[in-house]
């Protein structure tokens, strides 16, 4: 049995879990960065963090309750984001959808 090619044959597993990856590595860097920068900084490494991490951001601060400092909420945002890739992962893996490194197993 000829098994689909590992990139162009699972695209949307790719696609989807890059996406989180970048997304959740972005709110680390913005975190890191808030100690050095202000909040309207114009550096373009500042608003490179923040264009890509923005709406996970955004997303965190409604799922959390409004006490947590907005400083802290890139790491929420994150530990979202590499929790729903996890999630994601083991959905995929288990349907079948994800890439594997073995051939499947034929009985015989």
């Amino acid at each position: 049995m000829e098994q689909p090619h590992f990139v162009f044959g699972h695209l949307p597993f790719w696609l989807v879990t890059y996406t989180l990856a970048l997304t959740a590595w972005a709110c680390i860097g913005r975190f890191m960065m808030s100690f050095f920068l202000p909040h309207d900084s114009t550096n373009y490494i500042w608003r490179g963090f923040r264009a890509l991490s923005d709406w996970a951001v955004w997303t965190a601060a409604r799922m959390v309750p409004s006490y947590i400092a907005p400083m802290y909420l890139p790491l929420v945002a994150m530990c979202w984001l590499f929790g729903l890739r996890l999630v994601f992962g083991i959905f995929m893996i288990s349907a079948g959808w994800a890439p594997r490194l073995a051939p499947v197993a034929t009985g015989g």
